[in-house]
Protein backbone atom coordinates (compact mmCIF):
# COMPACT_ATOMS: atom_id res chain seq x y z
CA UNK A 1 0.00 0.00 0.00
CA UNK A 2 2.88 2.39 0.56
CA UNK A 3 3.51 2.64 -3.16
CA UNK A 4 -0.07 3.74 -3.75
CA UNK A 5 -0.36 6.29 -0.97
CA UNK A 6 1.77 9.42 -0.93
CA UNK A 7 4.03 9.40 2.15
CA UNK A 8 2.72 11.45 5.05
CA UNK A 9 3.72 11.69 8.66
CA UNK A 10 0.91 9.60 10.15
CA UNK A 11 0.66 6.05 8.81
CA UNK A 12 -2.84 5.60 10.27
CA UNK A 13 -4.13 8.58 8.30
CA UNK A 14 -2.61 7.15 5.11
CA UNK A 15 -5.03 4.26 5.45
CA UNK A 16 -7.99 6.43 4.44
CA UNK A 17 -9.19 8.03 1.25
CA UNK A 18 -11.79 10.70 0.53
CA UNK A 19 -14.53 10.09 -2.03
CA UNK A 20 -15.69 13.05 -4.12
CA UNK A 21 -18.94 11.55 -5.42
CA UNK A 22 -20.86 14.52 -3.98
CA UNK A 23 -18.64 17.21 -5.56
CA UNK A 24 -20.72 19.27 -7.96
CA UNK A 25 -23.90 17.49 -6.95
CA UNK A 26 -25.21 17.55 -3.40
CA UNK A 27 -22.11 19.57 -2.49
CA UNK A 28 -21.60 22.81 -4.41
CA UNK A 29 -18.15 24.16 -5.27
CA UNK A 30 -17.74 25.93 -1.91
CA UNK A 31 -18.79 22.92 0.16
CA UNK A 32 -16.61 20.66 -1.98
CA UNK A 33 -13.59 22.86 -1.35
CA UNK A 34 -14.29 22.98 2.38
CA UNK A 35 -14.53 19.18 2.58
CA UNK A 36 -11.37 18.76 0.51
CA UNK A 37 -9.44 21.03 2.85
CA UNK A 38 -10.91 19.37 5.95
CA UNK A 39 -9.81 15.97 4.64
CA UNK A 40 -6.40 17.35 3.72
CA UNK A 41 -5.93 18.93 7.14
CA UNK A 42 -6.84 15.57 8.71
CA UNK A 43 -3.99 13.97 6.77
CA UNK A 44 -5.82 12.41 3.82
CA UNK A 45 -3.90 12.57 0.55
CA UNK A 46 -5.82 9.99 -1.49
CA UNK A 47 -8.85 11.40 -3.35
CA UNK A 48 -11.27 9.23 -5.31
CA UNK A 49 -13.54 10.23 -8.17
CA UNK A 50 -15.03 8.69 -11.34
CA UNK A 51 -15.89 9.61 -14.90
CA UNK A 52 -19.57 9.06 -14.14
CA UNK A 53 -19.81 11.23 -11.01
CA UNK A 54 -22.04 14.33 -11.28
CA UNK A 55 -21.69 14.55 -15.08
CA UNK A 56 -17.98 15.25 -14.77
CA UNK A 57 -18.23 18.03 -12.20
CA UNK A 58 -16.61 15.89 -9.52
CA UNK A 59 -13.46 15.46 -11.63
CA UNK A 60 -13.40 19.11 -12.69
CA UNK A 61 -13.70 20.40 -9.12
CA UNK A 62 -11.12 17.95 -7.82
CA UNK A 63 -8.73 18.92 -10.60
CA UNK A 64 -8.95 22.55 -9.56
CA UNK A 65 -8.43 21.76 -5.89
CA UNK A 66 -5.25 19.75 -6.41
CA UNK A 67 -3.50 22.13 -8.82
CA UNK A 68 -1.06 23.47 -6.26
CA UNK A 69 -0.50 20.21 -4.39
CA UNK A 70 -0.34 17.58 -7.12
CA UNK A 71 3.00 16.13 -6.01
CA UNK A 72 1.54 15.20 -2.62
CA UNK A 73 -1.82 13.91 -3.86
CA UNK A 74 -2.94 10.45 -4.95
CA UNK A 75 -5.72 10.79 -7.52
CA UNK A 76 -7.96 7.83 -8.30
CA UNK A 77 -10.70 7.70 -10.92
CA UNK A 78 -12.90 5.05 -12.49
CA UNK A 79 -14.10 4.26 -16.00
CA UNK A 80 -16.52 1.80 -17.53
CA UNK A 81 -19.58 2.12 -15.30
CA UNK A 82 -21.58 3.26 -18.32
CA UNK A 83 -21.08 2.02 -21.84
CA UNK A 84 -19.22 -1.16 -20.95
CA UNK A 85 -15.58 -2.16 -20.66
CA UNK A 86 -14.67 -2.22 -24.35
CA UNK A 87 -11.33 -0.44 -24.95
CA UNK A 88 -12.90 2.21 -27.20
CA UNK A 89 -15.35 3.25 -24.48
CA UNK A 90 -12.68 3.15 -21.77
CA UNK A 91 -10.36 5.30 -23.88
CA UNK A 92 -13.05 7.91 -24.49
CA UNK A 93 -13.91 8.17 -20.81
CA UNK A 94 -10.27 8.11 -19.70
CA UNK A 95 -9.37 10.94 -22.08
CA UNK A 96 -12.26 13.00 -20.73
CA UNK A 97 -11.29 12.23 -17.14
CA UNK A 98 -7.72 13.38 -17.67
CA UNK A 99 -8.92 16.56 -19.36
CA UNK A 100 -11.34 17.35 -16.53
CA UNK A 101 -8.69 16.65 -13.89
CA UNK A 102 -6.07 18.55 -15.93
CA UNK A 103 -3.71 15.58 -15.52
CA UNK A 104 -1.70 13.60 -18.00
CA UNK A 105 -1.19 10.77 -15.48
CA UNK A 106 -3.73 9.35 -13.01
CA UNK A 107 -2.28 7.52 -10.04
CA UNK A 108 -4.93 4.82 -9.78
CA UNK A 109 -7.51 3.93 -12.43
CA UNK A 110 -10.32 1.48 -11.70
CA UNK A 111 -12.56 -0.52 -13.95
CA UNK A 112 -15.78 0.65 -12.31
CA UNK A 113 -17.66 -2.64 -12.63
CA UNK A 114 -17.49 -6.05 -14.21
CA UNK A 115 -18.82 -6.23 -17.77
CA UNK A 116 -20.04 -9.75 -18.67
CA UNK A 117 -20.48 -8.71 -22.30
CA UNK A 118 -16.86 -7.73 -22.90
CA UNK A 119 -13.77 -9.91 -23.21
CA UNK A 120 -11.87 -9.21 -19.99
CA UNK A 121 -8.61 -9.91 -21.79
CA UNK A 122 -9.24 -6.95 -24.14
CA UNK A 123 -10.07 -4.74 -21.19
CA UNK A 124 -6.96 -5.61 -19.22
CA UNK A 125 -4.74 -5.31 -22.25
CA UNK A 126 -6.01 -1.74 -22.59
CA UNK A 127 -5.15 -1.05 -18.93
CA UNK A 128 -1.70 -2.52 -19.47
CA UNK A 129 -1.09 -0.18 -22.41
CA UNK A 130 -2.09 2.83 -20.34
CA UNK A 131 0.34 1.81 -17.64
CA UNK A 132 3.14 1.15 -20.12
CA UNK A 133 2.69 4.59 -21.68
CA UNK A 134 2.77 6.24 -18.25
CA UNK A 135 -0.84 7.44 -18.28
CA UNK A 136 -1.66 5.48 -15.12
CA UNK A 137 0.48 4.26 -12.23
CA UNK A 138 -1.77 1.60 -10.70
CA UNK A 139 -4.79 -0.45 -11.75
CA UNK A 140 -7.82 -1.27 -9.64
CA UNK A 141 -11.21 -2.95 -9.85
CA UNK A 142 -14.51 -1.85 -8.33
CA UNK A 143 -17.62 -3.86 -7.52
CA UNK A 144 -16.06 -7.17 -8.58
CA UNK A 145 -16.85 -10.52 -6.98
CA UNK A 146 -13.89 -12.44 -5.61
CA UNK A 147 -13.89 -14.97 -8.46
CA UNK A 148 -13.93 -12.11 -10.97
CA UNK A 149 -10.92 -10.49 -9.29
CA UNK A 150 -8.98 -13.77 -9.35
CA UNK A 151 -9.83 -14.25 -13.02
CA UNK A 152 -8.74 -10.68 -13.76
CA UNK A 153 -5.48 -11.08 -11.82
CA UNK A 154 -4.67 -14.26 -13.75
CA UNK A 155 -5.30 -12.58 -17.12
CA UNK A 156 -3.54 -9.35 -16.09
CA UNK A 157 -0.36 -11.29 -15.37
CA UNK A 158 -0.21 -12.18 -19.08
CA UNK A 159 0.41 -8.49 -19.78
CA UNK A 160 2.78 -7.93 -16.87
CA UNK A 161 -0.01 -6.09 -15.06
CA UNK A 162 -0.50 -6.13 -11.27
CA UNK A 163 -3.90 -5.38 -9.79
CA UNK A 164 -3.22 -2.99 -6.92
CA UNK A 165 -6.60 -2.07 -5.45
CA UNK A 166 -10.20 -3.19 -5.09
CA UNK A 167 -13.25 -1.16 -4.10
CA UNK A 168 -15.91 -3.31 -2.43
CA UNK A 169 -18.93 -2.10 -0.51
CA UNK A 170 -18.33 -2.66 3.20
CA UNK A 171 -19.97 -1.50 6.40
CA UNK A 172 -21.51 -2.87 9.57
CA UNK A 173 -24.74 -3.49 7.61
CA UNK A 174 -23.03 -4.74 4.41
CA UNK A 175 -20.54 -7.38 5.53
CA UNK A 176 -20.47 -9.78 2.57
CA UNK A 177 -16.92 -8.66 1.76
CA UNK A 178 -15.73 -10.49 4.89
CA UNK A 179 -16.51 -13.87 3.33
CA UNK A 180 -14.09 -13.95 0.40
CA UNK A 181 -13.21 -10.46 -0.82
CA UNK A 182 -11.18 -9.17 2.13
CA UNK A 183 -9.29 -12.45 2.69
CA UNK A 184 -8.62 -12.62 -1.06
CA UNK A 185 -7.17 -9.10 -1.02
CA UNK A 186 -4.80 -10.09 1.77
CA UNK A 187 -3.74 -13.23 -0.08
CA UNK A 188 -3.17 -11.49 -3.43
CA UNK A 189 -1.59 -8.32 -2.01
CA UNK A 190 -4.45 -6.14 -3.24
CA UNK A 191 -5.34 -3.07 -1.18
CA UNK A 192 -9.06 -3.05 -0.27
CA UNK A 193 -10.54 0.47 -0.32
CA UNK A 194 -14.12 -0.11 0.79
CA UNK A 195 -16.76 2.48 0.06
CA UNK A 196 -19.88 3.42 2.05
CA UNK A 197 -18.52 2.61 5.53
CA UNK A 198 -21.51 4.56 6.88
CA UNK A 199 -24.04 2.40 5.06
CA UNK A 200 -25.27 5.24 2.87
CA UNK A 201 -25.78 7.36 6.00
CA UNK A 202 -27.79 4.75 7.90
CA UNK A 203 -25.02 4.38 10.51
CA UNK A 204 -24.92 8.09 11.32
CA UNK A 205 -27.95 7.87 13.59
CA UNK A 206 -30.14 10.17 11.50
CA UNK A 207 -32.56 7.50 10.27
CA UNK A 208 -35.06 5.25 11.97
CA UNK A 209 -37.44 2.66 10.58
CA UNK A 210 -40.47 4.55 11.95
CA UNK A 211 -39.51 8.21 11.45
CA UNK A 212 -39.66 9.04 7.73
CA UNK A 213 -38.93 12.77 8.10
CA UNK A 214 -35.14 12.62 7.84
CA UNK A 215 -33.81 13.67 4.45
CA UNK A 216 -30.87 12.14 2.64
CA UNK A 217 -30.16 9.44 0.11
CA UNK A 218 -32.00 6.66 1.93
CA UNK A 219 -35.22 8.66 1.56
CA UNK A 220 -34.51 10.36 -1.77
CA UNK A 221 -32.97 7.49 -3.75
CA UNK A 222 -34.95 4.35 -4.51
CA UNK A 223 -31.77 2.32 -5.02
CA UNK A 224 -30.25 3.40 -1.69
CA UNK A 225 -33.57 2.87 0.04
CA UNK A 226 -33.69 -0.70 -1.28
CA UNK A 227 -30.01 -1.36 -0.53
CA UNK A 228 -30.38 -0.40 3.13
CA UNK A 229 -34.09 -1.01 3.61
CA UNK A 230 -34.18 -4.20 5.66
CA UNK A 231 -35.55 -3.92 9.18
CA UNK A 232 -32.53 -5.60 10.78
CA UNK A 233 -30.28 -2.94 9.27
CA UNK A 234 -32.24 -0.18 11.00
CA UNK A 235 -32.11 -2.20 14.21
CA UNK A 236 -28.31 -2.53 13.93
CA UNK A 237 -28.00 1.21 13.28
CA UNK A 238 -30.13 2.03 16.33
CA UNK A 239 -28.04 -0.26 18.52
CA UNK A 240 -24.84 1.33 17.20
CA UNK A 241 -26.21 4.76 18.09
CA UNK A 242 -27.00 3.57 21.60
CA UNK A 243 -23.52 2.11 21.95
CA UNK A 244 -21.96 5.33 20.70
CA UNK A 245 -23.93 7.33 23.24
CA UNK A 246 -22.58 5.15 26.03
CA UNK A 247 -19.05 5.88 24.80
CA UNK A 248 -19.77 9.61 24.25
CA UNK A 249 -18.85 9.42 20.58
CA UNK A 250 -20.69 9.90 17.29
CA UNK A 251 -21.98 6.66 15.72
CA UNK A 252 -20.31 7.57 12.42
CA UNK A 253 -16.98 7.68 14.24
CA UNK A 254 -17.47 4.13 15.48
CA UNK A 255 -18.69 2.95 12.07
CA UNK A 256 -15.57 4.27 10.32
CA UNK A 257 -13.20 2.96 13.00
CA UNK A 258 -14.85 -0.47 12.86
CA UNK A 259 -14.59 -0.72 9.06
CA UNK A 260 -10.89 0.19 9.22
CA UNK A 261 -10.17 -2.29 12.00
CA UNK A 262 -10.76 -5.46 9.98
CA UNK A 263 -7.65 -7.70 10.03
CA UNK A 264 -7.19 -7.24 6.26
CA UNK A 265 -6.35 -3.56 6.98
CA UNK A 266 -8.75 -1.92 4.53
CA UNK A 267 -8.43 1.76 3.65
CA UNK A 268 -12.03 3.07 3.87
CA UNK A 269 -13.18 5.81 1.53
CA UNK A 270 -14.82 8.56 3.57
CA UNK A 271 -17.36 10.92 2.07
CA UNK A 272 -20.07 13.41 2.97
CA UNK A 273 -22.20 16.17 1.50
CA UNK A 274 -21.00 18.92 3.86
CA UNK A 275 -18.05 19.66 6.16
CA UNK A 276 -20.31 19.21 9.18
CA UNK A 277 -21.31 15.72 8.04
CA UNK A 278 -17.69 14.81 7.34
CA UNK A 279 -16.26 15.66 10.75
CA UNK A 280 -17.41 12.57 12.69
CA UNK A 281 -15.96 10.33 9.97
CA UNK A 282 -12.63 12.13 10.13
CA UNK A 283 -12.62 11.54 13.88
CA UNK A 284 -12.97 7.83 13.16
CA UNK A 285 -9.53 7.84 11.51
CA UNK A 286 -7.81 8.05 14.87
CA UNK A 287 -10.42 6.43 17.09
CA UNK A 288 -8.75 3.30 18.42
CA UNK A 289 -11.02 0.35 19.15
CA UNK A 290 -10.14 -2.15 21.81
CA UNK A 291 -10.62 -5.78 20.75
CA UNK A 292 -13.58 -5.91 23.13
CA UNK A 293 -15.27 -2.87 21.56
CA UNK A 294 -14.58 -4.16 18.06
CA UNK A 295 -16.28 -7.44 18.96
CA UNK A 296 -19.18 -5.60 20.60
CA UNK A 297 -19.78 -3.56 17.45
CA UNK A 298 -19.43 -6.65 15.26
CA UNK A 299 -22.14 -8.36 17.29
CA UNK A 300 -24.63 -5.62 16.33
CA UNK A 301 -25.19 -7.14 12.88
CA UNK A 302 -25.35 -10.66 11.45
CA UNK A 303 -22.03 -12.22 10.58
CA UNK A 304 -22.14 -13.57 7.01
CA UNK A 305 -21.88 -17.32 6.55
CA UNK A 306 -18.48 -18.64 5.44
CA UNK A 307 -17.87 -19.39 1.78
CA UNK A 308 -18.11 -23.13 2.54
CA UNK A 309 -21.48 -22.52 4.25
CA UNK A 310 -20.46 -24.48 7.32
CA UNK A 311 -21.84 -21.91 9.73
CA UNK A 312 -21.98 -24.39 12.61
CA UNK A 313 -18.15 -24.51 12.65
CA UNK A 314 -17.63 -20.76 13.13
Amino acid sequence: MTQMIAPISNAQQARFAFGTMQFGGRADARQSAEMFHAAWDAGIRHFDTAWVYTDGESERILGQLIRDRRADTVVASKVGFEGGAHPDNLQMQFDQSRARLELDQIDLLYLHRFDPNCDLRQTLEWFARQQQTGHIRHVGLSNFAAWQVVQAAWIAAEFGLKLSALQPMYSLVKRQAEVEILPMCAALDIVPLPYSPLGGGLLTGKYSSTDKTAGGRLRESASYGARYGQDWMYDSAARLTALAERHSVHPATLAVAWAAAHPSQPAPILSARSPEQLQPSLMGMNHALTPELYDEISALSPRPAPATDRLEEQ
